[in-house]
């Protein structure tokens, strides 16, 4: 299918790099963005044996042409040893906000460096994605093609509410753990039993509280990382990378190429009719779409299991989405490594 794509878009780029195994540290050659970009994501899976782990820096060149500071993206193990978010870095040049690198003044290029302490760390997955919002938006019109939908395991973040307070609160909080334990399950993949013990009896899905404590940042204090979700999806074998989405239409050609899209939004109750709750940030599973070009999630925020299969407006879905008030069209794109995704517009 062709994309559908609007008048006033987000200019996205993201980069894929391969760094070589057995070196302690690797930097990439500087790579052009193509435009004035005010935000850098770093994404990234890796395996690191118990005793080792990675940090992630950026280095930006401004639109004047000097180089900032290197700044720190993210430390981290799979086994919590550190994984941590680094904060504290603002200069004149920008700053990092959990798992974004804020310019204060737009970059043009940027380089790359991965670090590994301890043994046997292996880098699988490496991208950064460069970005530019638009102030406003614009609507896309649906896709050809008709109802479309992916069948994911359903899991209500609710459904823990009270588990394991230390990672981010609990359950009722686990939106972005809840959310990558669907697409575990839809891939097949996902913790073994032996790997679950300490989860508790009772629990309706034991996965999801694992997800919780495997993407937990201890700096943030919180679950919400985008690069550490789709880190720990990494290690169970699963490729992945977080981008900006422009438009619903760029969702359909994921979502019917067969893979799940997890994206991040925040909105008031009446912003986004049927949801029943509001929020300041909040993560779903996109499955689907309509006839009409509705859009089909598992939200996780339902109370329960059986309700997590909802039907959101696709206009209003769009607008919570992609406005730079929110996450601007953050997604998490989540699949076998050995599955080519669709041809894109350079954003994945």
């Amino acid at each position: 299918m062709s994309l559908v794509l609007t008048v006033d878009l987000a200019r996205v780029c993201f980069a894929r790099f391969s760094v070589p195994a057995g070196q302690a540290s690797w930097t990439s050659a500087e790579h052009p963005i193509g435009f004035a970009a005010t935000q850098l994501v770093a994404s990234w899976t890796a395996r690191t044996p118990p005793g080792s782990w990675i940090e992630v820096e950026l280095q930006a060149t401004t639109a004047a042409g000097s180089r900032t500071r290197w700044y720190v993206m993210g430390r981290w193990s799979e086994h919590g040893e550190p994984r941590t978010s680094v904060p504290g870095q603002g200069d004149e040049d920008g700053d990092v906000a959990v798992d974004t690198f804020v310019a204060r003044r737009p970059v043009t290029a940027f380089r790359v460096r991965v670090t590994a302490h301890g043994a046997g760390a292996r880098v699988h997955g490496l991208g950064v994605m460069a970005s530019a919002l638009p102030a406003r938006p614009a609507p896309s019109a649906p896709g050809p093609g008709g109802a479309f939908h992916l069948v994911v395991p359903a899991h209500s973040q609710h459904e823990h509410a009270g588990h394991h307070p230390q990672w981010d609160g609990g359950g009722a909080n686990w939106c972005g753990p809840a959310a990558v334990a669907m697409v575990l399950a839809y891939w097949g993949r996902g913790p073994a039993a032996d790997e679950l013990g300490w989860v508790g009896a009772g629990d309706p899905c034991p996965a999801v509280d694992h997800a919780a404590r495997g993407a937990y940042d201890t700096s943030y204090q919180g679950t919400g990382n985008w690069p550490f979700n789709v880190a720990y999806a990494g290690t169970y074998g699963l490729a992945g990378l977080v981008t900006r989405l422009r438009s619903a239409a760029e969702l359909e050609v994921l979502v019917r190429a067969g893979i799940p899209v997890i994206t991040s939004q925040s909105f008031k109750e009446h912003e986004l009719p049927g949801s029943g709750y509001s929020t300041g940030g909040h993560i779903m599973v996109v499955t689907g779409f309509t006839a009409a070009g509705d859009v089909m999630v598992n939200d996780p925020a339902a109370p329960g299991d059986a309700q997590v299969r909802r039907v959101y407006p696709r206009a209003a879905f769009e607008r919570v989405w992609l406005r730079s008030s929110g996450s601007g069209g953050i997604a998490y794109v989540l699949h076998p490594p050995k599955m080519s995704l669709p041809p894109s517009n350079g954003n994945w």
